[in-house]
């Protein structure tokens, strides 16, 4: 009888074992064939250039960090590469990189490097009087963009240790360090310290907005080696709500000239305090209701991220909480707003060609370690319940091949091949040594919460230290059975780098996407894309009337003009109707992410698209009074620049462009 009971339970727990190991091994990718292989890489090719780099500056590979801290300065200084592509020279082209270099501390702008003798590359520094001080204070982000609607694009810095300070381009001859005019957002003497920074018409009055993602704690001094106040981490582990204050800074004015001014008010107590204060590190902008209103996505380390519905008017900021639905087949943190992992990255884009915006989440998905998810939200079709405060987005990311590689921060989507299908670029790594401190690290997440907020009670992380210091970077390709896969190896692309930043543009105007990512502790690199094959594609430079002018009809011409005057019409949202049916969208990004810019430049592959065929286009914008806009255009593959209408508001029209 005993031995019976006995093997009644011993044999119930086995196949429960079996089960779960089953399920395991039947949901890890599938394994590719050469033939199956070769056919997804055939289709793409890259050549990689490191960024160009100030040789006299010194370098360094861990930073100074408070006293308290000093047993984790490898933590500490895991942060703070970051990357950004734009038009900074008035070219017509985005040919200009922007990117923080940890190893020096300071921001870089320069050519990229293929275009090396286009300009000498300079770094951009805040003056004395807008008391910075580098022992203290380094920058971890630049979001270029036209802040006080001039036609020019500046370049805004974002720091831990102070605001962020906007370097308004004055124009002239060459592009150097004399062509800009440092000016604070927000008063200089505050703590901020920022991990994230996008821009978005977040009031819906036409002037761009910022919104801010903070992760210490506001007058925290993480980096003052010589600080005499008591520095805290996380409050928990998996929903810390002690981080810095999340704000948005509404646009309240700006001019324009040898001594440019630029002014933003504080909208103040906009978020519920869990939203305010959690540890961001990437920020989401973009309209996913249809009302050109952004919402938010706020993607939050050591706990829940938050989607908030815009429910904004013109100088009155309001969001709601939005929640997916709970389902008794789906684990808490499979639902949007209800996961307790380490989200560190976010993009948009359609994937499932239903016409709305998707979410593509990084977080931690390191087998053997600590093995959350990355997430893919997709859309359910039904963004009428965000009305109700329901997240209507359900998470894909497994059955898609997307939700495992390793330590995840940025994540991009984009068509690298003009093929009409994004692919879905990460960044990975955290700390690279040779003394693996996951054991640890799982013991840290296992402490009480009330210990994990004393850095006492944290384990050394220094210099030789690793924690998923060799995860390879992916490049995920759809397969034709609807299944993304990993072909970063086969590219060249996969090497272990501690990749933080992803920016994407046409730098060359030939109608593929180019890319830089950006390095914690290494080279930074550009990656020209060399694709053979690629398809056919549509690319539309969006712009609005700069500051004190205003067109009555939407002008559109062929090609990348640079003597075109306007300023990039962030959230503006394009639909793409292709013979075969489908429709493809975008929006203008003012910044999306964790540490890495896109261009604005909206831009769509074609497929097999003739050169002649005429597209169906529909624009959708707000203008610098708030009014709202919707045209049809007809355009033929390629680049066009399309200066759009700012009056009369509400208008739908249709434009033919025979070129």
């Amino acid at each position: 009888m005993k031995m019976k009971t006995f093997l009644q339970r011993y044999t119930t727990h086995f196949v429960v074992i079996v089960a779960v190991l089953g399920m395991y091994w039947t949901t890890r990718l599938p394994v590719l064939g050469k033939m199956e292989l070769r056919g997804l890489t055939g289709q793409f090719q890259f050549t990689p250039s490191a960024l160009p780099e100030l040789d006299h500056l010194e370098r360094k590979s861990v930073r100074d960090v408070h006293p308290d801290l000093a047993h984790v300065s490898a933590w500490i200084s895991a942060m703070g590469a970051a990357v950004a592509l734009h038009d900074l020279d008035g070219d017509g082209l985005d040919n200009d990189l922007c990117y923080v270099d940890p190893r020096v501390d300071r921001v870089i702008v320069g050519p990229v490097p293929e275009q090396a003798d286009r300009f000498a590359p300079f770094t951009l520094d805040p003056p004395a009087s807008l008391h910075y001080d580098p022992k203290t204070m380094a920058p971890t982000g630049c979001v270029p963009g036209d802040y006080n609607e001039d036609g020019r694009i500046d370049v805004l810095v974002y720091y831990w240790g102070r605001p962020p300070v906007v370097f308004l381009n004055r124009g002239g001859d060459g592009l150097g360090p004399d062509r800009f005019a440092a000016r604070d957002v927000a008063p200089g003497d505050q703590r901020w310290n920022t991990a994230a920074l996008t821009t978005a018409d977040v009031d819906g009055d036409g002037h761009v907005d910022l919104i801010v993602g903070n992760y210490f704690p506001d007058g925290a001094r993480p980096l003052d080696a010589d600080g005499e106040n008591r520095e805290t981490m996380q409050d928990s582990m998996s929903h810390a709500c002690n981080g810095g204050r999340n704000r948005v800074l509404l646009w309240a004015g700006a001019t324009s000239g040898d001594a440019p001014t630029l002014r933003y008010v504080d909208a103040g107590d906009v978020f519920d305090a869990d939203v305010a204060q959690g540890w961001t590190l990437a920020i989401g902008a973009a309209d996913l209701d249809g009302d050109l209103l952004p919402e938010l996505y706020f993607s939050n380390d050591f706990g829940p991220d938050r989607l908030l519905h815009n429910r904004s008017e013109p100088g009155a900021v309001k969001f709601a909480l939005l929640a997916g639905r709970k389902t008794i087949t789906v684990p808490n943190s499979k639902v949007l707003g209800r996961d307790s992992f380490k989200g560190m990255g976010v993009d948009f884009g359609d994937m499932n060609g239903d016409g709305l915006l998707d979410i593509y989440v990084s977080n931690i998905a390191a087998e053997w370690a600590l093995h959350e998810s990355h997430f893919m939200w997709v859309s359910t079709g039904r963004p009428e319940l965000m009305a109700e405060g329901v997240a209507p987005y359900v998470d894909q990311s497994e059955p898609m091949g997307l939700s495992r590689s390793g330590w995840g921060w940025e994540s991009r989507l984009a068509d690298f091949d003009n093929d009409g299908v994004l692919e879905a670029v990460q960044a990975t790594g955290f700390v690279r040594g040779h003394t693996d401190r996951w054991p640890e690290l799982h013991e840290l997440a296992l402490a009480n919460d009330a210990l994990v907020k004393a850095p006492a009670s944290w384990f050394e992380l220094r210099p030789g230290d690793d924690l998923s210091g060799h995860d390879p970077n992916c490049f995920f390709v759809k397969s034709a059975n609807g299944r993304y896969h990993d072909i970063a190896d086969e590219l060249g692309l996969g090497g272990p780098m501690l990749t933080r930043g992803i920016a994407t543009a046409d730098v060359d105007g030939d109608g593929d996407l180019d890319m830089a990512m950006a390095n914690q502790w290494a080279s930074s690199v550009f990656y020209r894309n060399d694709a053979v094959q690629a398809g056919a594609f549509l690319g539309l430079r969006l712009l609005l009337p700069v500051a004190g002018t205003s067109a009555e009809t939407t002008v559109v011409q062929a090609g990348l003009d640079p003597h075109a005057a306007g300023r990039p019409a962030i959230g503006a949202t394009a639909a793409v109707c292709l013979p075969d049916g489908r429709t493809l969208v975008g929006q203008v990004d003012g910044g999306n992410g964790f540490a890495g810019v896109r261009s604005p430049r909206l831009h769509f592959g074609l497929g097999a698209v003739g050169a002649t065929r005429m597209l169906e286009i529909e624009l959708r914008w707000r203008d610098d009074r708030g009014g709202t806009h919707r045209q049809a255009l007809q355009l033929r593959p390629g680049w066009h620049t399309v200066l759009l209408a700012s009056a009369p508001s509400d208008t739908t029209a249709d434009q033919g462009i025979e070129e």
